[in-house]
């Protein structure tokens, strides 16, 4: 609040704190990080159906509607640095199918998982710290071509289906991308719109589909795989330049995918890697993957107050919770998150990578597809298993042929496009 300052005729500005608001605003932090982190490190659950849960119930819980968003920013913003650790740990191939796997598990195969934790975090992290101040400048500009940009979506997301094949490195790759694509936008343009009846109101689709595509596929070919192997460091061994660099970049590619609709983190650091010198190293991966899914959490609120429209589960979760866009008190509240986050990430991943290097892998897989059948269930009901196994058969397609996983996001894309026309 503004003051005069008295004789001098000039003014004075006073920060004023509210105690109580505070306290429960940090209350709300701290739960929604729990949260966070319990989605997080349990693959098959993602922060949008807890978040939906609290949207939910938000009548219902004590203390006010900003609180529940609070809580509900939080557990979004911490799952994007802790879902790294189970994305590392579980699913790690023998090390003989090294070269078809993800660059995260070709470092764990390298003995450097924990490494690659810190990487994920830093990427994360320093997400964070660019989008505080990167978020007017880049809001303004991308305010200014939105209306661009919606006339002319279907072209839009065309470019970004053909710019993702052509980045294949060979015809072979290539034409698993256009299957991949094909198969999993065939799902989505099939499964999305459905509602079937299920044992949690705040499930749907996604999840099963999600589950199959990306998660599934995984656990099935490193069934007969080696597990974690021993791990020799947590030295990052990538320059700090580098590591700020690519975690800017993603940043600023996380940003604008928060006002591009089904366009995901995944697909914004593909552009990421080829813009960035080096990119197309394991390390760069790592980093600028963590560093656009964070910052499109982030931006994904800026992009609510900018458009008025969700842009993600979490805030749709958001709006349903009927909190107030007070950005004085939510940007705050989510640089907390984050470092939390941050902190969680390096206190927990260590310890999750040595346990599960302790269990047959086996027995691990067959653990996990369990759980991913379960929530598809709880999720979705019959229809969502259904569709669970539909997604698994089609995520396969792109390690069989060398392709890169993200044309899975075709599921989301390929309906979108189909609808926009």
């Amino acid at each position: 609040m503004t003051e005069p300052a008295g004789a001098d005729g000039g003014t004075r500005m006073e920060v004023i704190v509210d105690p109580e608001l505070t306290a429960r605003a940090l209350a709300w932090v701290a739960c929604g990080a729990t949260l966070g982190t319990f989605t997080g490190l349990i693959p098959g659950i993602h922060a949008n159906n807890v978040a939906l849960v609290l949207a939910s119930l938000a009548p219902g819980l004590p203390g006010t509607a900003l609180g529940v968003g609070i809580g509900i920013l939080s557990a979004g913003v911490v799952h994007t640095f802790v879902n790294v650790v189970p994305a590392l740990a579980l699913g790690v191939p023998d090390a003989e199918t090294a070269a078809t796997t993800l660059p995260g598990h070709r470092l764990v195969l390298a003995g450097r998982g924990e490494e690659a934790i810190r990487l994920s975090a830093l990427g994360s992290g320093l997400a964070v710290l660019a989008a505080v101040p990167l978020a007017i400048p880049l809001t303004r500009g991308m305010t200014a071509v939105y209306p661009t940009l919606s006339a002319n979506v279907a072209v839009v997301l065309g470019a970004v289906l053909v710019g993702l094949v052509a980045a294949e490195s060979g015809a072979r790759s290539r034409l698993g991308g256009l299957l991949a694509q094909a198969g999993s936008g065939a799902l989505g343009v099939v499964a999305l719109d459905l509602d079937p009846a299920a044992p949690l109101e705040a499930g749907g689709m996604l999840a099963p589909l999600f589950a199959g595509l990306f998660g599934a596929p995984i656990l099935l070919e490193a069934m007969d795989g080696g597990g974690v192997p021993r791990q020799t460091g947590t030295a990052v061994r990538s320059s700090r330049r580098r590591v700020v660099l690519t975690a800017v970049a993603g940043a600023m590619a996380g940003a604008i995918v928060g006002y591009l609709p089904a366009v995901s983190a995944a697909i914004a650091a593909v552009a990421v890697l080829a813009c960035v010198p080096g990119g197309d190293d394991d390390r760069a991966y790592v980093v600028a993957t963590s560093g656009v899914d964070t910052a499109n959490a982030i931006f994904a609120l800026v992009a609510l107050v900018a458009l008025g429209q969700p842009r993600s589960g979490v805030i749709v979760a958001f709006e349903q919770s009927g909190a107030p866009l007070t950005l004085a008190v939510l940007v705050p509240c989510v640089v907390l998150a984050g470092a939390l986050g941050f902190l969680v990430t390096l206190l927990v991943g260590d310890r999750y990578l040595r346990a599960v290097g302790r269990v047959d892998q086996r027995w691990l897989s067959v653990g996990v597809l369990a759980v991913l059948g379960m929530l598809s269930w709880l999720f979705a009901g019959t229809v969502g298993v259904l569709a669970f196994l539909a997604a698994t058969a089609v995520g396969l397609v792109p390690a069989r042929l060398g392709a890169r996983r993200v044309h899975l996001m075709g599921v989301l894309l390929v309906p979108l496009l189909v609808w926009s026309v």
